[in-house]
Protein backbone atom coordinates (compact mmCIF):
# COMPACT_ATOMS: atom_id res chain seq x y z
CA UNK A 1 0.00 0.00 0.00
CA UNK A 2 1.37 3.39 -0.98
CA UNK A 3 1.66 5.99 1.79
CA UNK A 4 2.11 9.71 1.38
CA UNK A 5 3.45 11.76 4.27
CA UNK A 6 2.02 15.24 4.67
CA UNK A 7 4.66 17.95 4.48
CA UNK A 8 5.21 20.41 7.31
CA UNK A 9 3.84 23.04 4.94
CA UNK A 10 0.61 21.09 4.54
CA UNK A 11 0.29 20.75 8.31
CA UNK A 12 0.74 24.49 8.65
CA UNK A 13 -1.73 25.19 5.86
CA UNK A 14 -4.31 22.96 7.56
CA UNK A 15 -3.89 24.98 10.75
CA UNK A 16 -4.01 28.41 9.10
CA UNK A 17 -6.66 27.89 6.42
CA UNK A 18 -9.69 27.67 8.77
CA UNK A 19 -9.03 31.26 9.83
CA UNK A 20 -9.93 32.31 6.29
CA UNK A 21 -12.53 29.63 5.56
CA UNK A 22 -14.64 30.40 8.64
CA UNK A 23 -16.30 33.28 6.77
CA UNK A 24 -17.89 30.88 4.26
CA UNK A 25 -20.17 29.40 6.89
CA UNK A 26 -20.82 32.58 8.91
CA UNK A 27 -23.87 34.85 8.72
CA UNK A 28 -21.84 38.06 8.76
CA UNK A 29 -20.72 37.97 5.08
CA UNK A 30 -24.30 37.31 4.02
CA UNK A 31 -25.45 40.34 6.03
CA UNK A 32 -22.69 42.66 4.83
CA UNK A 33 -23.10 41.81 1.16
CA UNK A 34 -26.89 41.72 1.31
CA UNK A 35 -26.62 45.38 2.29
CA UNK A 36 -25.06 45.94 -1.14
CA UNK A 37 -28.08 44.37 -2.81
CA UNK A 38 -26.67 40.87 -3.33
CA UNK A 39 -28.65 37.66 -2.89
CA UNK A 40 -27.60 35.39 -0.05
CA UNK A 41 -25.91 32.16 -1.00
CA UNK A 42 -24.16 31.64 -4.31
CA UNK A 43 -24.14 35.28 -5.39
CA UNK A 44 -22.48 36.37 -2.14
CA UNK A 45 -19.86 33.61 -2.30
CA UNK A 46 -18.98 34.09 -5.96
CA UNK A 47 -18.81 37.87 -5.68
CA UNK A 48 -16.75 37.93 -2.49
CA UNK A 49 -14.18 35.40 -3.68
CA UNK A 50 -13.96 36.81 -7.21
CA UNK A 51 -13.87 40.49 -6.20
CA UNK A 52 -10.05 40.68 -5.94
CA UNK A 53 -9.92 39.77 -9.66
CA UNK A 54 -12.03 42.81 -10.57
CA UNK A 55 -15.26 42.85 -12.59
CA UNK A 56 -14.43 39.63 -14.40
CA UNK A 57 -16.77 37.51 -16.49
CA UNK A 58 -18.09 34.02 -15.81
CA UNK A 59 -15.36 32.29 -17.80
CA UNK A 60 -12.63 33.70 -15.59
CA UNK A 61 -14.45 32.65 -12.43
CA UNK A 62 -15.11 29.13 -13.70
CA UNK A 63 -11.47 28.75 -14.73
CA UNK A 64 -10.02 30.00 -11.44
CA UNK A 65 -12.55 28.31 -9.13
CA UNK A 66 -12.22 25.01 -11.09
CA UNK A 67 -14.99 22.91 -9.54
CA UNK A 68 -18.06 25.07 -10.21
CA UNK A 69 -20.58 24.35 -12.96
CA UNK A 70 -20.08 27.08 -15.56
CA UNK A 71 -23.84 27.44 -16.10
CA UNK A 72 -24.25 28.02 -12.37
CA UNK A 73 -21.56 30.71 -12.38
CA UNK A 74 -23.22 32.43 -15.36
CA UNK A 75 -26.39 32.95 -13.33
CA UNK A 76 -24.54 35.45 -11.15
CA UNK A 77 -21.40 36.58 -12.98
CA UNK A 78 -20.99 39.15 -14.51
CA UNK A 79 -24.49 40.49 -13.67
CA UNK A 80 -23.45 40.93 -10.03
CA UNK A 81 -21.20 43.79 -11.16
CA UNK A 82 -24.27 45.72 -12.33
CA UNK A 83 -25.51 45.65 -8.72
CA UNK A 84 -22.30 46.62 -6.95
CA UNK A 85 -18.57 46.96 -7.54
CA UNK A 86 -15.64 44.71 -6.65
CA UNK A 87 -14.28 47.52 -4.45
CA UNK A 88 -17.49 47.68 -2.42
CA UNK A 89 -17.52 43.89 -2.08
CA UNK A 90 -13.94 43.86 -0.81
CA UNK A 91 -14.76 46.44 1.85
CA UNK A 92 -17.83 44.47 2.94
CA UNK A 93 -15.81 41.23 2.92
CA UNK A 94 -13.23 42.66 5.32
CA UNK A 95 -15.94 44.04 7.62
CA UNK A 96 -17.54 40.60 7.62
CA UNK A 97 -14.25 38.88 8.49
CA UNK A 98 -13.77 41.33 11.35
CA UNK A 99 -17.24 40.65 12.75
CA UNK A 100 -16.92 36.89 12.28
CA UNK A 101 -13.59 36.62 14.08
CA UNK A 102 -14.75 38.90 16.89
CA UNK A 103 -17.79 36.70 17.48
CA UNK A 104 -16.03 33.34 17.19
CA UNK A 105 -12.68 34.07 18.86
CA UNK A 106 -13.59 36.79 21.34
CA UNK A 107 -11.92 40.11 22.05
CA UNK A 108 -9.26 38.68 24.34
CA UNK A 109 -7.87 36.46 21.58
CA UNK A 110 -7.97 39.27 19.03
CA UNK A 111 -5.80 41.58 21.14
CA UNK A 112 -3.47 38.87 22.42
CA UNK A 113 0.27 38.75 21.81
CA UNK A 114 -0.28 35.34 20.23
CA UNK A 115 -2.53 36.89 17.59
CA UNK A 116 0.06 39.53 16.75
CA UNK A 117 2.80 36.88 16.59
CA UNK A 118 0.73 34.61 14.34
CA UNK A 119 -0.04 37.51 12.00
CA UNK A 120 3.64 38.44 11.77
CA UNK A 121 4.69 34.87 11.02
CA UNK A 122 1.95 34.29 8.44
CA UNK A 123 2.73 37.53 6.64
CA UNK A 124 6.42 36.62 6.63
CA UNK A 125 5.54 33.30 4.99
CA UNK A 126 3.61 35.08 2.23
CA UNK A 127 6.75 36.99 1.23
CA UNK A 128 7.91 33.89 -0.67
CA UNK A 129 4.65 33.23 -2.50
CA UNK A 130 4.83 33.48 -6.29
CA UNK A 131 2.30 35.16 -8.58
CA UNK A 132 3.08 33.16 -11.71
CA UNK A 133 0.15 30.92 -12.75
CA UNK A 134 -1.63 31.70 -9.48
CA UNK A 135 -4.43 34.13 -10.40
CA UNK A 136 -6.44 34.05 -7.17
CA UNK A 137 -3.36 34.42 -5.02
CA UNK A 138 -1.96 37.19 -7.21
CA UNK A 139 -5.21 39.16 -7.13
CA UNK A 140 -5.42 38.97 -3.33
CA UNK A 141 -1.72 39.78 -2.98
CA UNK A 142 -2.36 43.20 -4.51
CA UNK A 143 -4.77 44.12 -1.69
CA UNK A 144 -3.50 46.21 1.25
CA UNK A 145 -2.58 44.45 4.49
CA UNK A 146 -5.02 45.43 7.28
CA UNK A 147 -3.52 47.09 10.35
CA UNK A 148 -5.40 45.09 13.02
CA UNK A 149 -3.50 41.87 13.84
CA UNK A 150 -6.52 39.57 13.53
CA UNK A 151 -7.39 41.02 10.12
CA UNK A 152 -3.76 40.91 9.05
CA UNK A 153 -3.77 37.22 9.98
CA UNK A 154 -7.03 36.70 8.08
CA UNK A 155 -5.49 38.42 5.05
CA UNK A 156 -2.33 36.30 5.28
CA UNK A 157 -4.44 33.15 5.69
CA UNK A 158 -6.32 34.14 2.54
CA UNK A 159 -3.07 34.56 0.62
CA UNK A 160 -1.65 31.24 1.82
CA UNK A 161 -4.93 29.45 1.11
CA UNK A 162 -5.25 30.80 -2.43
CA UNK A 163 -1.56 30.20 -3.15
CA UNK A 164 -1.87 26.54 -2.22
CA UNK A 165 -5.25 26.33 -3.93
CA UNK A 166 -3.95 27.64 -7.25
CA UNK A 167 -1.17 25.06 -7.13
CA UNK A 168 -3.62 22.32 -6.20
CA UNK A 169 -5.69 23.06 -9.29
CA UNK A 170 -2.62 22.47 -11.42
CA UNK A 171 -2.13 19.13 -9.66
CA UNK A 172 -5.78 18.16 -10.30
CA UNK A 173 -5.42 19.03 -13.98
CA UNK A 174 -2.28 16.89 -14.22
CA UNK A 175 -4.22 14.06 -12.57
CA UNK A 176 -6.80 14.32 -15.35
CA UNK A 177 -9.65 15.22 -13.02
CA UNK A 178 -12.41 17.60 -14.06
CA UNK A 179 -13.85 19.96 -11.48
CA UNK A 180 -16.79 17.76 -10.57
CA UNK A 181 -14.67 14.59 -10.63
CA UNK A 182 -12.29 16.18 -8.13
CA UNK A 183 -15.27 16.93 -5.87
CA UNK A 184 -16.65 13.39 -6.10
CA UNK A 185 -13.23 11.87 -5.36
CA UNK A 186 -12.73 14.25 -2.42
CA UNK A 187 -16.20 13.46 -1.09
CA UNK A 188 -15.39 9.75 -1.17
CA UNK A 189 -12.75 10.24 1.54
CA UNK A 190 -15.51 10.80 4.10
CA UNK A 191 -13.72 13.88 5.46
CA UNK A 192 -14.98 16.40 2.90
CA UNK A 193 -18.15 18.48 2.75
CA UNK A 194 -21.18 16.36 1.89
CA UNK A 195 -22.24 15.79 -1.69
CA UNK A 196 -25.43 17.74 -0.94
CA UNK A 197 -23.38 20.81 -0.03
CA UNK A 198 -21.07 20.36 -3.00
CA UNK A 199 -23.89 20.02 -5.51
CA UNK A 200 -25.88 22.91 -4.08
CA UNK A 201 -23.02 25.39 -3.77
CA UNK A 202 -21.20 24.38 -6.96
CA UNK A 203 -24.34 24.09 -9.09
CA UNK A 204 -24.12 20.44 -10.12
CA UNK A 205 -27.20 18.27 -10.55
CA UNK A 206 -27.61 14.80 -9.03
CA UNK A 207 -27.39 13.37 -12.53
CA UNK A 208 -24.10 15.16 -13.22
CA UNK A 209 -22.74 13.95 -9.87
CA UNK A 210 -23.72 10.35 -10.64
CA UNK A 211 -22.19 10.57 -14.12
CA UNK A 212 -18.91 11.81 -12.67
CA UNK A 213 -18.96 8.98 -10.15
CA UNK A 214 -19.45 6.50 -13.01
CA UNK A 215 -16.46 7.95 -14.87
CA UNK A 216 -14.30 7.55 -11.78
CA UNK A 217 -15.45 3.93 -11.44
CA UNK A 218 -14.47 3.32 -15.05
CA UNK A 219 -11.00 4.67 -14.26
CA UNK A 220 -10.78 2.32 -11.29
CA UNK A 221 -10.61 5.20 -8.79
CA UNK A 222 -13.89 4.30 -7.04
CA UNK A 223 -15.42 0.91 -6.36
CA UNK A 224 -19.04 -0.05 -7.01
CA UNK A 225 -20.08 1.36 -3.65
CA UNK A 226 -18.55 4.74 -4.43
CA UNK A 227 -15.61 4.22 -2.08
CA UNK A 228 -12.01 5.06 -2.91
CA UNK A 229 -10.01 2.21 -4.39
CA UNK A 230 -6.28 1.91 -3.78
CA UNK A 231 -5.76 3.57 -7.18
CA UNK A 232 -8.02 6.43 -6.12
CA UNK A 233 -6.20 6.81 -2.83
CA UNK A 234 -2.86 6.80 -4.63
CA UNK A 235 -3.99 9.40 -7.17
CA UNK A 236 -5.20 11.71 -4.42
CA UNK A 237 -1.95 11.20 -2.52
CA UNK A 238 0.15 11.98 -5.57
CA UNK A 239 -1.86 15.15 -6.21
CA UNK A 240 -1.33 16.28 -2.62
CA UNK A 241 2.40 15.60 -2.79
CA UNK A 242 2.64 17.65 -5.97
CA UNK A 243 0.60 20.38 -4.29
CA UNK A 244 3.06 20.30 -1.37
CA UNK A 245 5.95 20.79 -3.79
CA UNK A 246 4.24 23.71 -5.52
CA UNK A 247 3.42 25.27 -2.14
CA UNK A 248 6.75 24.70 -0.39
CA UNK A 249 8.24 28.18 -0.85
CA UNK A 250 6.32 30.05 1.91
CA UNK A 251 7.26 27.49 4.55
CA UNK A 252 10.84 27.05 3.36
CA UNK A 253 11.13 30.84 3.65
CA UNK A 254 9.65 30.78 7.15
CA UNK A 255 11.94 27.96 8.30
CA UNK A 256 11.17 24.85 10.38
CA UNK A 257 10.98 26.48 13.82
CA UNK A 258 8.82 29.41 12.73
CA UNK A 259 6.59 27.12 10.65
CA UNK A 260 6.05 24.92 13.70
CA UNK A 261 5.25 27.98 15.80
CA UNK A 262 2.74 29.30 13.24
CA UNK A 263 1.15 25.84 13.09
CA UNK A 264 0.83 25.84 16.87
CA UNK A 265 -0.63 29.35 17.12
CA UNK A 266 -2.99 29.08 14.16
CA UNK A 267 -4.02 25.60 15.23
CA UNK A 268 -5.10 26.97 18.58
CA UNK A 269 -7.20 29.70 17.00
CA UNK A 270 -8.69 27.23 14.52
CA UNK A 271 -9.62 24.87 17.34
CA UNK A 272 -11.47 27.73 19.01
CA UNK A 273 -13.29 28.45 15.75
CA UNK A 274 -14.39 24.82 15.47
CA UNK A 275 -15.51 24.70 19.09
CA UNK A 276 -17.56 27.85 18.49
CA UNK A 277 -19.41 26.16 15.63
CA UNK A 278 -17.68 27.86 12.70
CA UNK A 279 -17.93 24.68 10.60
CA UNK A 280 -21.37 23.06 10.99
CA UNK A 281 -21.03 19.29 11.27
CA UNK A 282 -24.06 18.78 9.04
CA UNK A 283 -22.00 19.97 6.05
CA UNK A 284 -19.15 17.52 6.53
CA UNK A 285 -18.80 13.78 6.06
CA UNK A 286 -19.42 11.37 3.22
CA UNK A 287 -22.80 11.65 1.55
Amino acid sequence: MTTFEASTGRHCHNAVSPLHASVYFAPEPQEELAALGLENGAMVYLASRAAPLGAVDAGTVTATFYNFNHEHVRRYIPSVWTITTPEAVLTARLHAADRTLQRLLGKEALISTEMAEAAELALHATEACRREARPLYAANADLPVPEEPHLALWHAATLLREHRGDGHLAALAIAGLSGIEALVLHNATGTAPTSALFTRTRGWSAQQWDAARDRLRERGLLDEGGNLTQAGTDLRGEAEVLTDRLDAAPYDHLGPAATARLTELAGGFSATLRAAGAFPAVHFGKG
